[in-house]
């Protein structure tokens, strides 16, 4: 009886799956409306050469120090967030570099995880795939940190 109960809907419910594990993709979102919609802080990690590792951000409140915290909506592309980038980074400002994005988050036992989730070119002769990709697709959620390796 109680096996039923829970197959019809009783008991606990189950745990969310993991982040990007076997997860079907999301129908594109709607646009934000930026007039009417606050934004939110990006806290944005750079880096030459790199990302850095899930030990640096170990212990909150010691994160790396080339911070640059952004005010962005959910529905940013990684290309606004590279130009937003080569506004404070000289390195990212090079003909030929190479932008790559990582999401760096809690898991489940409150480790940080460093996950990539894209590539974009400083200044591209053609477009990226990754260039029109948003935040909300790559399943952003608010309070993550996106750590940029500058190649």
């Amino acid at each position: 009886m109680a096996e039923t109960a829970r197959r019809q809907g009783g008991g606990r419910p189950l745990p969310p799956p993991p982040r990007g594990v076997n997860q079907p993709p999301r129908p594109k979102p709607e646009p934000v409306d930026r007039e009417k919609t606050c934004p939110l802080l990006l806290r944005v990690f750079t880096k030459s050469g790199g990302h850095h590792t899930q030990e640096d951000y170990a212990v909150r409140g010691k994160e790396p120090k080339d911070e640059v915290q952004i005010y962005t909506w959910k529905d940013a592309t990684l290309r606004e967030l590279t130009d937003l980038v080569k506004e404070v980074s000289v390195a990212a400002r090079r003909r030929n570099a190479r932008l790559s994005f990582a999401f760096v988050y809690p898991d489940s036992h409150g480790r940080f995880i460093v996950k990539e989730v894209g590539q974009t070119m400083s200044y591209p002769n053609r477009k990226q795939p990754d260039d029109s990709k948003t935040l909300s697709e790559l399943r952003f959620e608010i309070g993550d940190y996106l750590d940029v390796a500058i190649y």
